[in-house]
């Protein structure tokens, strides 16, 4: 609402996204915000400064993009590609835990930070060629949908706008930022999107000049104002937004917590043949199996494992 309306909350906020409308021209929006949860997953993986921006930059588009659907289980934003970062993963569940996870080449991305320093301008230089793929999986029990589209540069957004425009026929206005800070890792995102008619095909009665007019006020926010926490999301969007009405909806609270258990893993180690899950072993006969998302250490002991291989080898006869 505009202020008139309702007064605007300004206690600062984090780790969650916010739904709005400009009133006056039905465009919808939805404001992502990390403070903490971005700091945990960024940290505990222990990532080079410009490694950990590029995640972090997937994981707020990721919480933008997941937000936006009605589902029940894992949104997953992933990308493929063959420079010095090889695969990146977000994640988030119907319920706003979030997790994300980079592998790359440290060989490779020691010599960018050398050649193009530690803020990336351009993905090409990182990630070279490759993809992003949209995952929605609700269970065994429906059916997976996933979306693909190449990646378009400079930022990652970019390939997010492109999906937008050519999958789902909607114009689509973003702007995202990482930063590191005294405090850690904060991160920002904000979509506005201008919706297809269902009866045309075509986008909704909003005029090209309504629709400029959003994205021009959308880009006078700066990358600081969006990780800034000492401006509460409502206030935010108040301020880019107010002159054409701005009404806000029910946030959404985001969290960090990892899906992964001792129980999965032993159910990944049921699942391999026992000539590989023994190549695995240390030479004491334990197995260590490392979550790549929050790098916690699940530990067999050798009578652990010879117990559970047993345990299958019975249930296969």
């Amino acid at each position: 609402m505009s202020e008139e309306v309702r007064p605007v909350d300004y206690t600062p906020d984090d780790n969650l996204v916010q739904p709005f409308l400009i009133e006056r021209t039905g465009i919808r929006g939805r404001y992502v915000r990390l403070g903490t949860v971005l700091d945990t997953i960024l940290e505990r993986a222990n990532l080079p400064d410009p490694v950990a921006s590029l995640l972090g930059e997937l994981v707020a588009l990721g919480s933008l993009l997941g937000s936006t659907l009605k589902y029940d289980g894992i949104f997953t934003l992933q990308v493929k590609a063959d420079g010095a970062l090889k695969t990146m993963v977000s994640d988030m569940t119907s319920s706003g835990s979030l997790r994300g996870y980079v592998g790359y080449d440290a060989e490779a991305v020691t010599q960018l930070r050398q050649e193009v320093g530690d803020q990336p301008e351009d993905i090409v230089e990182w990630l070279g060629d490759g993809y992003m793929a949209f995952t929605v999986d609700q269970g065994e029990n429906s059916e997976r949908y996933q979306g693909m589209v190449e990646l378009q540069g400079p930022r990652l957004a970019d390939s997010l706008r492109h999906y937008f425009r050519q999958s789902q026929q909607i114009n689509a206005g973003i702007l995202v930022a990482v930063r590191r800070t005294e405090e850690g890792w904060r991160g920002g995102a904000v979509l506005l999107e201008r919706l297809p008619d269902s009866a045309k095909g075509d986008v909704t009665d909003i005029s090209e000049e309504d629709w400029r007019r959003a994205l021009i006020l959308m880009s006078s926010c700066t990358e600081e104002e969006l990780v800034d926490p000492s401006i509460s999301a409502e206030r935010l969007i108040f301020r880019l937004f107010h002159e054409d009405g701005v009404r806000v909806f029910e946030s959404q609270k985001l969290d960090s917590n990892c899906r992964c258990s001792r129980e999965k893993v032993l159910n990944v180690v049921c699942s391999l043949p026992e000539d590989q899950v023994r190549e695995l072993s240390h030479e004491d006969g334990s197995v260590t199996m490392k979550c790549e998302f929050c790098n916690t250490d699940y530990h067999l002991t050798p009578q652990e494992l010879d117990a559970l291989l047993q345990s299958k080898g019975a249930s296969e006869t």
